[in-house]
């Protein structure tokens, strides 16, 4: 299977203007060239039989019948080739002319979309020669020679009857710059796939322009949009081409031919149809759209148009790149502008609440490790933004049976040099009497054990807010929120969550975020403290240290948090199936093979947690359910009172089931 994906290829082939002859060989030849490389939709550019700047020879009928020759000579030269491609020519119907895009397939003429926009200023008199698409034209035409009753107009999407996600329509360069284009119209009607047959000239700015003009079409019609430019061979007289050619999807540039590049490439990209079908179901208003503006339009098949050629773990190259951490931009800018857009989010959201119900104080509860340090860091800067001391910050640290030194000493160190008020309450005693209370055996190290200490935290902590007029700051992230890995009515709960849709994988680059601007500062001694943290292993504490140190990993317990977050990011904001998100998961993370990279989690790992990830993410959804308030600062949220709405007693046999068959068809251990 493709697990949604689909290749496109953009070209800016070789041309010679008027010389349908030549231009054909070309255009076959990177079909060809097209098929060998799995390409599964192939767009050209506008007029690329004949060539854009023709002028007043379209009116000559040699040069008309020479394009239709060659139109004859590409489908046969292409009949065996399993590419859909889409190429420009002028067409006569009548006593009109129009400019059109020709879907082929197989030797057959899919169908012929006219250019609805005609440009008529500037060097552009597009309406001395062709005529626009008024609806009044036939449905269909023939061209002759077998080339007959072809369907006509610009209602047309092409769909491979297999694949739902596969519908592909077209307009032609000024249609992208009119108002409402029509790839809105193609979009609201189903189209997934929209093909760009351009000749657009190059003058100084245009290049960008056309790069911000292609992502944003694309992204207001939650689309693929492939955008086809002719090449530096149509240069003549006043203008400059230079076969600018763009891939964008739902916003993003995917794939890009820079301005002047060598001619006869293709410019290949796999795009990921699914995810592009998801994010329609989440956009409310493209819903409305479609309620309101679907229109009836002709479907044109393209039998076997999908070509099943990928697996979890082969060597197929895949033109994606898939992102191993999902919630953390790759580009250190892109990263600084992020943790700086989080962290003040953070604070914003805090910061409304302690003014509402005018919070004295804000306590915290301080372990040394990654989440309760970005909650006081974050805590800090809101207290600044309010122009509250410090001091009313209530760091409370509480040793208690897995409370190592190193993270002691690093709780009491941040609360210094934070300015915050630190207050020491060692809860062993207290824990101890309750265990002799329920009649539990201290020596039973097990989950009531771990969890007593955490509850007997989390009322301390509510108890001195009740005393000092403010409100617990919760410290857990959304990572734990995901797997449950947090004490219900312990931990789980505060008064505020701070870090409630921090991703772990997050965390810990905020953390360095604050690091680097403590040295920017020179607050060296604050840095280090941070520094030190964030080389500190991810644990609770809550069994006894061996020979001093942390003996409890959470990572070697529920897994790896960059697998975890990796599987949240697809699962909640994708809604990938476990199938899906397990070929992505051992596509970025086992590397690919056919260039030798080195894997970061074989399959087997990448399962085992997989598995698991499903199992706790439904069972502790009851956690979930009663979560405490905080800002939302990505796409991904659980909070039950907006982004996540699930029933506490929903069944994950659905995708475990799927699971179970990947294990056989992988054999992997189930």
């Amino acid at each position: 299977m493709n697990y949604g994906y689909f290749r496109v290829a953009a070209a800016s082939p070789s041309l010679s203007v008027a010389d349908c002859g030549y231009n054909a060989k070309q255009i076959a030849s990177l079909v060809q060239k097209a098929a060998e490389q799995n390409v599964q939709l192939l767009v050209f550019p506008e007029l690329s039989l004949t060539g854009y700047t023709c002028g007043d020879l379209f009116a000559q009928q040699s040069l008309y019948t020479s394009c239709l020759n060659a139109l004859h000579i590409i489908c046969d030269q292409t009949k065996e080739l399993p590419v859909l491609f889409c190429i420009g020519l002028p067409v006569e119907i009548g006593a009109r002319r129009f400019n059109c895009a020709s879907f082929i397939y197989r030797g057959t003429v899919l169908a012929l979309i006219p250019k609805s926009h005609l440009p008529n200023r500037g060097e552009f008199y597009e309406r001395r020669w062709f005529s626009p698409c008024t609806g009044t034209e036939p449905q269909e035409i023939s061209l002759g020679c077998g080339l007959e009753h072809i369907p006509f107009g610009t209602d047309i999407i092409i769909q491979d009857p297999r694949d739902p996600l596969v519908q592909i329509a077209a307009e032609l360069c000024e249609d992208l710059w009119a108002p409402v284009s029509p790839s809105a119209r193609h979009a609201v009607n189903g189209a997934t796939v929209i093909a760009n047959l351009s000749a657009s000239n190059e003058i100084v700015g245009k290049a960008e322009y056309r790069r911000l003009l292609v992502s944003a079409q694309s992204a207001k019609t939650i689309s693929a949009y492939i955008y086809a430019n002719a090449c530096h061979d149509e240069s003549t007289s006043d203008m400059v081409f230079s076969g600018h050619s763009i891939i964008a999807a739902n916003g993003t540039v995917r794939a890009e031919m820079m301005p002047f590049a060598d001619s006869g490439r293709l410019l290949l990209c796999d795009i990921d149809l699914e995810k592009i079908s998801r994010d329609r179901l989440l956009s409310s208003s493209f819903a409305q759209e479609q309620a309101e503006q679907r229109t009836r339009y002709r479907v044109i098949a393209a039998e076997h148009l999908q070509q099943e050629r990928l697996t979890p773990g082969g060597t197929e190259e895949l033109l994606d790149t898939i992102e191993m951490h999902p919630f953390v931009p790759e580009q250190h800018e892109q990263r600084e502008l992020r943790c700086r857009s989080v962290i003040e989010m953070q604070a914003e959201g805090l910061a409304k609440r302690l003014r509402h119900i005018h919070a004295q104080s804000a306590v915290i509860g301080l372990s040394g490790g990654l989440d309760s340090t970005l909650a006081l860091l974050v805590c800090a800067r809101t207290f600044d933004k309010c122009g509250l001391p410090r001091k009313c910050i209530q760091a409370v640290t509480m040793p208690a049976f897995g409370t190592t030194d190193r993270t002691y000493a690093n709780a009491c160190a941040l609360a210094r040099e934070t300015g915050a008020a630190l207050t020491e309450i060692d809860i062993r005693e207290s824990v101890a009497r309750h265990f002799k209370d329920i009649g539990h055996d201290i020596n039973v190290r097990d989950v009531t054990y771990e969890n007593a200490q955490a509850r007997e935290r989390t009322q301390v902590l509510m108890d001195i807010a009740n005393k000092t007029g403010g409100i617990v700051i919760g410290t857990g992230d959304l990572s734990e929120l995901a797997l449950g890995w947090c004490t219900y009515s312990g931990d789980q709960m505060s008064m505020y969550g701070v870090n409630a849709s921090i991703p772990k994988t997050l965390v810990r680059h905020l953390v360095s975020w604050f690091s680097r601007e403590a040295e920017a500062a020179g607050t060296a001694s604050l840095a280090a403290v941070l520094r030190d943290i964030l080389s500190t292993p991810v644990s609770p504490e809550l069994l006894p240290p061996k020979n001093g140190a942390i003996s409890q990993k959470t990572e070697d317990l529920v897994g790896p948090y960059e697998l975890h977050d990796f599987f949240l990011y697809h699962a909640v904001r994708r809604g990938f199936s476990a199938r899906k998100i397990y070929f992505l998961a051992v596509r970025a993370f086992c590397g690919n093979r056919s260039e030798g990279s080195q894997s970061v989690y074989t399959e087997e790992i990448i399962f085992k947690w997989l598995k698991s990830f499903y199992r706790r993410f439904f069972s502790q959804q009851f956690k979930r359910s009663c979560m405490p308030d905080g800002a939302k600062v990505g796409t991904v949220s659980l909070s039950p009172r907006g982004d996540w709405r699930m029933p506490s007693d929903a069944s994950p046999a659905v995708w475990l089931s799927e699971l179970e068959d990947i294990a056989r068809e992988r054999r992997l251990q189930c």
